[in-house]
């Protein structure tokens, strides 16, 4: 047991100790409230004490920081994607996770386009850096779920096959590049809270994974979980390695139409993954890191003010990001929103978030 933990471990006791000796001999209210602090106390001691042996098994683990890039975020921002991606090469990014839509690499039925796929890799293999690519229909960045506008109006037994077709040319295509290090199946796939998505069939996801498996059995492939989640993912498929997304402030439309600041810390993190490597014997990066600003419900970044940026993303809250990631004890970490620091140094002429990130990644 670390001092760290034996000064938190021995602190949770001493409360304990304090509120049972005072409220127990009360009424049913208060010793309800004492058996419910004792509760937390003893489930708090438990995620922290996972949490802080899965950073101490990772000690030894060299760290590999990648960012998300995202061509058609980049071109939505008003920069040139091949410009932004040499210029996060420049600064130092080995690693990036790239994505393969659906809309953008079959636009019309039957007609293949990677050609953005091609200079992406070509970059890459040019600077020696590695990638995870994203496969299947639910992909990062909204509307989530990117399928083309040929397949929207067909059902799910003729467009699903065509799918799979299209995964099959992708994985054969880029599965002998010296760049690629892993797959990521979908994004999120279970998620019902976010995105334009619909379908959400298990079979669906289990006839990609063996697909991708069968085509290509020499890359590990990733499935992500979601933010937050606390559960245990045992359903199937079991894929070689989970990732996390980790948002911390976020702009809530529902309820109070404020930002809202997730109170996670991150041992939580490290708990999640700690648990998941003990029960299921399966690591877990962080695939997207919060790095960029969210705006306002229904507001794209362009249309957002400088000032109001900041309010969820700036220079101090960029640095606490990537320090935050690494203290959940993960080892490989996507940081999300690189081109969004491209935007502030080119269009917004802020250099704060660019020379933060050159920092960290030199």
């Amino acid at each position: 047991m670390t001092n760290k933990l034996k000064k938190y471990f021995y602190l949770l006791i001493n409360t304990t100790h304090k509120l049972f000796t005072y409220y127990w001999r009360s009424g049913i209210w208060q010793k309800f409230v004492v058996i419910f602090i004792i509760v937390i106390t003893i489930l708090s001691i438990f995620m922290y004490s996972i949490g802080e042996w899965y950073i101490q098994s990772q000690n030894n683990i060299p760290l590999q920081l990648g960012v998300s890039f995202i061509p058609d975020y980049a071109t939505s921002l008003g920069l040139n994607p091949k410009k932004t991606m040499s210029a996060l090469i420049k600064i130092g990014v080995k690693h990036f996770r790239l994505v393969s839509y659906w809309s953008d690499g079959e636009p019309t039925k039957g007609v293949y386009n990677f050609s953005q796929l091609n200079w992406e890799f070509a970059l890459a293999q040019k600077a020696h850096a590695t990638i995870t690519l994203t496969l299947g229909l639910r992909q990062p960045r909204w509307p989530e779920c990117h399928a083309p506008t040929w397949s929207l109006s067909e059902p799910t037994k003729i467009w699903e096959p065509q799918l799979y077709n299209y995964i099959a040319k992708v994985v054969n295509k880029y599965k002998n590049s010296p760049s690629l290090k892993n797959y990521q199946l979908e994004n999120e796939y279970f998620l019902k809270g976010f995105g334009n998505c619909t379908n959400f069939s298990r079979n669906r996801l289990i006839t990609e994974y063996n697909l991708v498996k069968k085509l290509d059995p020499n890359h590990p492939i990733i499935i992500g979980r979601s933010n937050n989640g606390i559960g245990i993912p045992i359903g199937q498929p079991q894929p070689d390695i989970f990732s996390i997304s980790i948002y911390r402030r976020v702009w809530d439309a529902n309820v109070t139409h404020r930002y809202l600041e997730y109170p996670f810390p991150s041992w939580y993190f490290a708990f999640l993954a700690g648990i998941q490597k003990i029960i299921l014997h399966k690591n877990m990066v962080i695939d997207e890191m919060q790095a960029e600003a969210w705006p306002p419900h229904g507001q794209t970044i362009p249309q957002t003010s400088l000032k109001e940026q900041n309010k969820s993303m700036n220079a101090k809250a960029l640095l606490a990001s990537f320090n935050f990631a690494k203290k959940t004890g993960m080892k490989s970490i996507d940081m999300w929103g690189a081109e969004y620091w491209y935007y502030r140094l080119v269009k917004l002429h802020d250099p704060s978030l660019w020379n933060i990130a050159k920092k960290e990644f030199k």
